[in-house]
């Protein structure tokens, strides 16, 4: 795929450097704050000091799980943590992947990517396809999303070494078999930088972002976008690109969205006052129900080049 010229400008490069930082990222739902004292860490990543006070008065995982709510609501966090943990070791994927999105986010208690890469790949490991838990569906798929983010880069200070291949499989069964959008996005983004052994390929991410951009993920739409305005994976679609572009804005209100609505801004100035009318007219029809086609098969350029490089 061809690289606009607009890209070797030092604002451009200096967007890109930005763009290419963000993609490293994938986003994760918020878990729930659960504030605790830090436990030791046993041999197999799990919480050995929550585990010593575990109360043995619960009837089965489900009560615990609810308990362990009912404290959290309540602010008694520590209880909490000990009740969650008891569910989590008795069957309940909600309670694991609750604890895991505390470890990972830092919510509550010190960030420690150990012991959410713990609870995460036991949510990964446990998972049963023949027979799977729909209320836990949602908790599973971050999980393996999550888990292929570790897998992606490693966790300093540990044995977990970078394994982009396991990244890829775990982001691939995600995204197909969840229709997870952190999963597509983050498949496409292997493609696009040519990560675990796979072959540059515009082509299979533009798929995947638009899979997910389909679903409302904003970076997903805002990557998409900029490619069909540049022409990165597909003939010109200038108009439509811009149009995702919009939507893509119009989704990021976080103040770690501000590289989507640099990005628009910047597609935005050098579009034709034609493009934009185009791309307008499609917002309406989208608005209105009526969402313009993606781009089709046949439609889909065949050169591979790297998509939005770090240095130019």
């Amino acid at each position: 795929m061809t690289i606009n010229n607009v890209y070797r400008s030092r604002e451009t490069s200096r967007l890109v450097r930005l763009i290419t930082r963000f993609l490293r990222v994938v986003l994760i739902a918020p878990g729930a704050i659960i504030i605790q004292l830090a436990p030791a860490l046993a041999l197999d990543g799990s919480d050995a000091g929550a585990q010593k006070s575990m109360p043995t008065s619960f009837t089965s995982g489900q009560e615990a799980l609810r308990v362990g709510e009912e404290d959290l609501r309540a602010g008694n966090m520590e209880a909490s943590v000990a009740a969650l943990t008891y569910a989590a070791e008795n069957g309940q994927a909600v309670a694991r992947w609750k604890l895991g999105q505390m470890y990972a986010d830092g919510d509550g208690v010190p960030s420690d990517a150990s012991k959410a890469y713990y609870h995460f790949n036991k949510l990964v490991e446990d998972y049963d396809e023949d027979h799977p838990d729909p209320q836990a569906e949602s908790a599973v798929s971050d999980a393996f999303v999550a888990v292929g983010v570790y897998c992606l880069s490693g966790i300093p200070n540990s044995d977990m070494r970078p394994d982009p291949r396991r990244a890829h499989e775990l982001f691939e069964y995600a995204a197909t078999r969840f229709a997870d959008p952190n999963a597509q996005y983050n498949l496409a983004h292997m493609y696009m930088i040519g990560a675990g052994g796979l072959a540059k390929d515009n082509i299979a991410a533009i798929r995947w972002l638009a899979l997910a951009a389909k679903q409302g993920h904003s970076p997903s739409q805002a990557l998409l976008g900029h490619m069909l305005f540049v022409g990165n994976g597909v003939v010109d679609q200038r108009a439509r690109g811009l149009m995702w572009l919009e939507v893509a804005k119009d989704g990021a209100s976080n103040p770690k969205d501000q590289w989507i609505r640099d990005l628009y801004q910047r597609d935005f100035r050098v579009a034709s006052d034609e493009e934009r009318l185009a791309a307008a007219s499609m917002r309406e029809a989208r608005v209105r129900g009526k969402s313009p086609s993606l781009p089709a098969r046949s439609s889909v350029a065949s050169s591979l080049q790297p998509t939005l490089p770090a240095d130019q």
